[in-house]
């Protein structure tokens, strides 16, 4: 066991429960394949990286992925109580850094996992922001609920709302590079790669 701990999670890969906003223009099936394509990146980046790794399903765990890594299960009502728990885990088994990302970036690389958790070792958390809003990445050396309580999930206030709220707590953020997480067609369109998945 490591000091520092990745977690991925993962939405269980079935036409019409992924990439919802992008399926509305390209049709479910191709949702399908552009979020498998987006896993499969999320699962070579997290191979590269030193620290324990643990990866949350949003169903159930799947055999064929992942293959001899940590899985369980999100637990919670909404996003922001099931990235609780699944940080609350993490700190009660004894890790010090813990950096969660989602798998929906065509972008991700080990380099930004790694900055995260070296930006722990002098910060109480860390965002990795996106464009739209929200964040990619989310890092604690300690564990803060209100983080994870009363926010705007899936707006784009959300990592501004988020700020706001540990400046007049006086939490120590740092921030990582912006990067772009796929949820429209618009945001497909940046991708060349990803766009030829369709063709």
């Amino acid at each position: 066991m490591t000091k520092e701990l990745l977690i991925i999670f993962v939405k269980n890969i079935k036409a019409g429960k992924v990439k919802t906003r992008l399926a509305k223009t390209i049709g479910e099936d191709s949702a399908l394949k552009i979020y498998q394509e987006l896993v499969n990146i999320t699962e070579k980046v997290s191979k590269k990286i030193a620290s324990d790794v643990r990866i949350y399903f949003s169903e159930a765990p799947i055999e064929n992925q992942w293959k001899s890594f940590y899985k369980t299960t999100q637990e919670g009502v909404d996003l922001g109580e099931r990235m609780k728990n699944a940080f609350q885990d993490g700190f009660n088994d004894g890790y010090q850094r813990i950096v969660l990302i989602g798998s929906d970036l065509p972008e991700i690389a080990e380099e930004h996992i790694n900055h995260g958790l070296n930006e722990l070792k002098k910060n109480d958390v860390v965002f990795g922001p996106a464009l739209d809003g929200g964040y990619y990445l989310i890092g604690l050396s300690k564990m803060h609920h209100r983080i994870f309580e009363n926010k705007p999930w899936s707006q784009p206030n959300l990592l501004e709302d988020t700020l706001n709220e540990l400046k007049q707590n006086k939490i120590t953020v740092a921030t990582l590079n912006t990067l772009n997480d796929i949820d429209t067609f618009e945001d497909l369109k940046k991708f060349p790669k990803l766009l030829q998945l369709l063709s």
